[in-house]
C-alpha cells in the first residue's frame, strides 16, 4: 500500500498563482485563500489615505483590503504582460523568497511606463504567512 506524500509548491508556482489571483484576475477571495489564517500583508510604502492599508492581518482583512484596492485603482490603463518581467531570488531561509518585478503599464493615451516593485514572501506549509509588498503607484 502506497503512502500519500505532501506536495510542496515551488516559489515560482506560489508567485505565479499570486500574480494570477491578484494582478490578472483581481480576485480578492483567491488572493486571501493563498494566505495562512493568520497571514500578514504589508505595504510599507503606501501613503496615508490609500485604499490599501499598510498592514493587514488575517484572511478577512486581506480580502477586504485587496478588494478595496482593486475597486479604487487610480491608474487608467492596462498591464502589458508580454513586456513585464520578474526575477525570483531564493534566500538563506528556504521559506523566504524575493520577487523583483518590472510591470509595464500602457495608459489610455497610449503612453508606456514601468512600475518597479519588490515583494518579500514568507511561506508556511505552502501558503503565504507574510508578504511585504514594496511598491509606489505611478
Amino acid at each position: 500500500m502506497g503512502r500519500l506524500k505532501r506536495v510542496t509548491l515551488t516559489h515560482k508556482e506560489i508567485f505565479e498563482r499570486y500574480i494570477y489571483a491578484g494582478a490578472i484576475t483581481r480576485n480578492p477571495d483567491a488572493v486571501a485563500e493563498m494566505f495562512t489564517e493568520d497571514g500578514v500583508f504589508e505595504a510599507p510604502l503606501v501613503s496615508g489615505g490609500h485604499p490599501l492599508a499598510r498592514r493587514l492581518v488575517g484572511r478577512d482583512a486581506i480580502r477586504t483590503g485587496i478588494e478595496a484596492y482593486h475597486r479604487e485603482l487610480t491608474f487608467d490603463g492596462t498591464v502589458n504582460f508580454e513586456e513585464s518581467t520578474y526575477v525570483l531570488h531564493d534566500t538563506a531561509e528556504p521559506d523566504v523568497f524575493i520577487a523583483e518585478i518590472d510591470t509595464v503599464l500602457n495608459d489610455s493615451a497610449g503612453q508606456r511606463m514601468t512600475m518597479s516593485l519588490v515583494k518579500i514572501f514568507r511561506i508556511r506549509n505552502g501558503q503565504i504567512a507574510m508578504l511585504r509588498d514594496y511598491f509606489a503607484e505611478p
